[in-house]
């Protein structure tokens, strides 16, 4: 499975931004897709994650961000309101094979394919 990330660029504190994530190759089974994000010199944090029967938000993002999946282009999207400063990191697209309990979702580790990161920078 390949994962093409796009859509970060330069947001201005409050605005919004939209990342997509499209996954190709052998995409028959998906059962998580996510986000996460990367800071530097901070770890890799969970953002927000899609399955069939549930989504799942870190509290930092919730209320602000939204993630969807578009089955028929096998695009999974992230729409980012209200952003703030802490917002700013490289965001990374993650797929996992199969299904996980919801409180397992969060961990990078659970993942099996990673996309290439974009970056998204918040300021004013």
């Amino acid at each position: 499975v390949q994962l093409q990330a796009s859509g970060g660029g330069l947001a201005q504190i409050g605005g919004s931004m939209r990342l997509s994530c499209a996954a190709s190759g052998r995409t028959g089974s998906t059962g998580v897709m996510a986000w996460f994000r990367q800071s530097p010199g901070q770890e890799r944090e969970f953002v927000a994650a899609w399955t069939m029967f549930n989504t799942l938000y870190a509290d930092s993002v919730k209320g602000r961000f939204t993630i969807t999946r578009d089955g028929a282009k096998n695009t999974v999207y992230l729409q980012m309101d209200s952003l703030k400063s802490e917002d700013t990191a490289v965001y990374y697209c993650a797929v996992r094979s199969a299904r996980i309990v919801v409180s397992a979702q969060r961990y990078p580790s659970n993942y099996d394919y990673w996309g290439q990161g974009t970056q998204v920078t918040v300021s004013s």
